[in-house]
């Protein structure tokens, strides 16, 4: 389940399942039901509050309240506005309700073990005001103790109530749920922050929307998972040999900041690069030798020379930015770098370069016909390259912001976070949820640059292989655990490959 849906395309999910035959009742009475069962799982309960709002999350409330009384709960509706505001399937949902059903007020969940929201979904797009910000603060209130602690547990009918589920943003107010019950596939809010923090365990429920429906909708946002990207993925074969897995190349800066390319150039070999070598300013060539033994040096300083070297089209992917300085002389790098038909990573100081001169980069990126050209900021660095750009189109959250800095430069996009975001030209988007806190680490993102130029490298196309090195990116942080620094990240990889193969039915080393 890697597509993402936004509210529309999960409203049209919804019309499509109707046209095949499905009822508006039943997947109304299926949505229920799967949220009595998790508010059902939580035991010593003696009193179950639903909060319902006038529409089909409210409905949705209903189902789950009716459902749960037929067990045998206590269970109360609290209503935020007028019943005779309910249409359609939610006001048969709530005529089907035969339990106590009152006007929502903060002080009457205060006997409550376990609080559905239902107030709104996915779909709220104005901020959150008067009575309804008031009950969500009350199920806050009563949701954790003044330490912290779970007092009453939330369950979220589809998305906590306030939240965008297109973007994650908080409309002004939003519930803090315990848990989380949507519906067929989950939205771009339930992943991006500060969404997910909202959420809790998410749970997505089978309610009877057929998957043929996908193809009609055209998802373009996924979850950044190996489905995603696994078809294009490099399993070393037996007739292969370094040659074939590419040669890699990462620009080293100065002597004081060199040790940011010898972090990407290592994560681009355990990435499966053939070959990897670091191009170094003579003042650097020592230190550099003494550090490294699998990946090579060699003595390349300036514009001029890097083109020389780059010229040989065996060196087929090239990562510029780590350490490498800020000024004129990077942006010239960055130029001799993108004539050519290579792979091309830009990070860090690649990106900063070119602060004071944007359009100078972003036409130099358009005119490569190939695409295969990844920018890797930080929000730092995204908001200092794109800062015309962003005022241009008037845009604010992540998923968008990136999406159209894509398609401006014709470049694939990784806006770096908890919540990584990588936007392709085409439209397509991918959002990371893997990512551990302790990966917030100096040279992190070198490694992660150098992981991306190692699968370019092998030849996976520019979208695919930012997903898979994000991805792997947070499971490398994930196995090296808390504590981790940079030098970690690329020793976690072989038992990531060897756990992915397995995965993915591949067999390394076969024909």
């Amino acid at each position: 389940m890697i597509e993402l849906l936004t509210t529309t395309e999960m409203a049209q999910a919804d019309r499509l399942a109707v046209t095949a035959g499905v009822s508006g009742t039943e997947l109304m009475e299926n949505a229920g039901r799967a949220v009595a069962d998790c508010a059902a799982r939580h035991p010593l309960v003696t009193r179950m509050m639903v909060v319902a709002g006038p529409g089909n999350n409210g409905g949705d409330g209903f189902v789950a309240a009716r459902i749960l009384a037929e067990r045998g709960y206590r269970v109360g509706v609290l209503l935020v506005g007028e019943a005779g505001r309910l249409k359609g399937d939610a006001a048969a949902a709530a005529q089907r309700f035969k339990g106590a059903v009152e006007a929502a007020a903060p002080e009457k969940l205060a006997a409550a073990d376990v609080i559905i929201d239902a107030l709104f979904g996915a779909g709220l797009t104005r901020p959150v005001e008067g009575l309804p910000a008031a009950m969500i603060a009350a199920m806050n209130a009563r949701h954790r103790d003044a330490q912290g602690k779970v007092e009453v547990p939330i369950v979220a009918v589809d998305l906590p109530s306030g939240i965008n589920g297109d973007n994650g943003a908080v409309m002004g107010a939003a519930v803090r749920a315990s848990e989380t019950v949507t519906f067929f596939r989950r939205k771009p809010g339930h992943v991006l922050l500060p969404g997910r923090l909202h959420c809790g365990a998410m749970r997505v429920a089978d309610i009877g929307i057929p998957e043929a429906v996908l193809d009609t909708i055209r998802p373009r946002t996924f979850l950044d998972a190996p489905a995603l990207w696994s078809a294009h993925f490099p399993v070393p074969r037996v007739e292969g040999h370094k040659y074939s897995r590419g040669h890699a190349v990462v620009v080293s800066g100065g002597l004081v900041s060199s040790g940011a390319a010898r972090l990407g150039a290592r994560g681009a070999l355990r990435a499966g690069a053939g070959l990897v070598t670091i191009a170094s300013p003579r003042e650097a060539l020592a230190v550099h030798a003494a550090a490294l033994d699998a990946i090579m040096v060699r003595p390349v300083e300036g514009a001029g020379e890097l083109a020389a070297f780059l010229s040989d089209a065996r060196r087929n992917a090239v990562l510029l930015g780590p350490g490498g300085g800020v000024g004129a002389a990077m942006r010239e790098q960055v130029m001799a770098a993108l004539a050519g038909e290579r792979g091309v990573v830009l990070d860090a100081d690649a990106l900063t370069s070119f602060a004071e001169a944007p359009e100078t980069l972003f036409a130099a990126l358009r005119k490569r016909a190939d695409g295969a050209t990844v920018l890797t900021p930080h929000g730092g660095e995204f908001a200092r390259l794109f800062k015309v750009l962003v005022e241009k189109h008037a845009v604010k959250q992540k998923l968008e912001l990136t999406r159209v800095a894509s398609h401006e430069t014709g470049a694939i996009i990784v806006l770096k976070g908890a919540d990584s975001v990588i936007a392709s030209p085409d439209g397509r988007a991918a959002i990371a949820e893997n990512a551990p806190p302790w990966l917030a680490t100096a040279g992190s993102g070198d490694v992660l640059a150098g992981m991306i130029t190692g699968l370019l490298a092998q030849g996976m196309p520019a979208f695919e292989a930012a997903c898979a090195g994000v991805w792997l990116h947070g499971e490398a942080g994930r196995a090296a655990g808390p504590g981790l620094i940079a030098e970690d990240l690329p020793e976690t990889l072989p038992a990531l490959y060897r756990a992915l193969f397995v995965a993915l039915g591949a067999t390394p080393g076969q024909p």
